[in-house]
């Protein structure tokens, strides 16, 4: 049998992390030869919980599951021993009269934490995937206490925007969701993103000419995506959970298995300068991987409207930064 991989997952007891954490046990993520041991890490209110989705995971009899350890957040060199996957789901959520401005300095500290206790346990190879909101900053924040984990490591999760936005763009084509691919997300995950229809395709046509509605393309599928998160809540009274958390797996899966032709995955990721964007900023780009490392597409040609939203989203991200920086150093 080989070598168990040890993923760490926090707030996993929140609703994002419960769907998740019984995914990756079940070997859906690293195959069923795979062997995974769990590091469930959560704040020391809600360490009871823990108790319970540990006792869910022994009645499940994974074949995959070598083990759980608990930590609570007060200790994460402990929960993050180890880890060759950090997959970040916790952190403070938005609140009524909340400015994303305030989130940001909120979250800011507990990610320099997070940063440092990577940098400080986890393995050699590690991974990270932030999913807790504002994740891309977030992630940025960790990354720049954790100067020894390589910056190709670190990714922001984009791949529910991305999931959105082929579905949205299904629906209007009357075709199944597997019909449409290379939808990218640039920049940030939040509603200034830019998901680019103009180099999807729909069963290997471009998606403009299949929908034929540049209106709508435009002036409403744009939108529909970017404003997802909000209509979810305003229709189940709670944020994303079960859609987020089969992100956070299309995210990894998309990151150790080699993309499809013709197709990509989105995430954000530290930016090497491509396409004139500030290098070091932690920026949603379309991505391929050869399954052992991630690159982003290079020479996509963006026309005017396209460059005015991926600016917009740009400047956002450079004021998120600007907001936090005396937490980068």
């Amino acid at each position: 049998m080989s070598k168990p991989i040890r993923v760490a997952i926090t707030g996993a007891a929140g609703n994002i992390g419960y769907a998740l954490a019984f995914r990756i046990a079940s070997g859906e993520v690293f195959g069923p030869d795979q062997p995974v041991h769990l590091n469930l890490v959560e704040v020391p209110p809600i360490m009871k919980s823990l108790v319970g989705v540990e006792m869910e995971m022994e009645d499940c009899a994974f074949p995959t599951l070598t083990g759980v350890t608990r930590c609570d957040s007060d200790h994460l060199e402990e929960g993050f021993a180890d880890c060759n996957w950090v997959l970040c789901v916790g952190s403070i959520p938005r609140k009524a009269g909340m400015e994303r401005s305030d989130l940001i300095r909120i979250n800011g500290p507990i990610f320099t934490n997070t940063g440092k206790a990577i940098q400080a346990a986890a393995a050699k190879d590690v991974r990270v995937v932030v999913v807790g909101n504002p994740c891309n900053t977030n992630c940025l924040i960790a990354m720049n206490h954790a100067p020894d984990v390589p910056r190709d490591r670190w990714f922001a999760m984009t791949m529910l925007d991305e999931n959105r936005a082929k579905s949205q763009l299904a629906k209007k084509a009357g075709v199944q969701v597997k019909s449409v691919k290379n939808v990218g997300i640039w920049g940030n995950h939040s509603a200034t993103q830019y998901p680019d229809f103009f180099h999807a395709t729909i069963d290997g046509k471009p998606a403009v000419d299949v929908i034929k509605d540049d209106k709508w393309l435009q002036t409403e599928f744009i939108p529909i995506v970017q404003k997802r998160g909000a209509a979810v809540i305003e229709a189940r009274g709670a944020s994303s959970a079960a859609s987020a958390a089969n992100a956070v797996l299309d995210t990894v899966k998309g990151i150790i298995r080699p993309t499809a032709a013709g197709s990509c995955f989105s995430a954000a990721l530290c930016s090497d300068g491509s396409y004139g964007i500030d290098e070091g900023l932690i920026f949603g780009y379309p991505l391929t991987s050869d399954g052992k490392s991630v690159k982003i597409i290079q020479g996509q040609q963006h026309n005017d409207f396209a460059k005015s939203k991926i600016q917009i989203t740009l400047d956002e991200l450079r004021s998120e930064r600007d907001t936090v920086k005396d937490l980068l150093k």
